[in-house]
């Protein structure tokens, strides 16, 4: 397990991946952990759930985190639905049904981070106490060549499978 210091609810401080000071977390949501923080969290605290909010098609064809060796599994609810994009009006009724609690830590993921801390926000907004989004995401922000891989889930070595 890699240790290191996570954002704070009590705190409301959150680490940016390019910049290591912290940064006031938006009032909104939890704040941003890398994908080591988060990994931590969800070996730490076995109420915490990861929430891949990608879409079907990311799930299946560019991989899961796996959580299998903690003896857990990742919730799959998409916050948008691929082609079109656009917001999925059921994400609040999927994540209950999935039996995500409003005190869980809730850990979101998706690409980049971009989907995720909208979701986070959301989540926040609606009820649920404690909701951190993924820096990087599972993918990572794209490098020089438009590659992505910078930062992310599978960057930091951590596990993940593909179907």
């Amino acid at each position: 397990i890699v240790r290191s210091e996570r954002a704070s609810v009590l705190d409301n401080t959150m680490l940016d991946v390019n910049n290591p000071v912290r940064q006031p977390a938006a009032a909104s949501y939890a704040g941003d952990i890398v994908p080591t923080e988060a990994w931590n969290i969800l070996c730490e605290d076995p109420r915490a759930v990861l929430v891949d909010v990608r879409t079907h098609a990311e799930w299946v064809f560019v991989g899961l985190p796996d959580l299998s060796a903690m003896g857990r599994r990742v919730v799959t609810v998409a916050w948008q639905h691929y082609p079109q994009m656009a917001r999925n009006p059921m994400f609040l009724e999927e994540l209950k049904a999935a039996g995500v609690g409003f005190a869980d830590p809730v850990v979101l993921l998706c690409r980049s981070g971009v989907r995720s801390k909208a979701a986070a926000e959301y989540l926040t907004q609606n009820g649920y106490t404690t909701c951190y989004n993924v820096s990087g995401g599972f993918e990572g922000q794209l490098d020089p060549v438009k590659h992505r891989g910078v930062g992310g889930w599978r960057a930091a070595g951590l596990p993940w499978v593909q179907s």
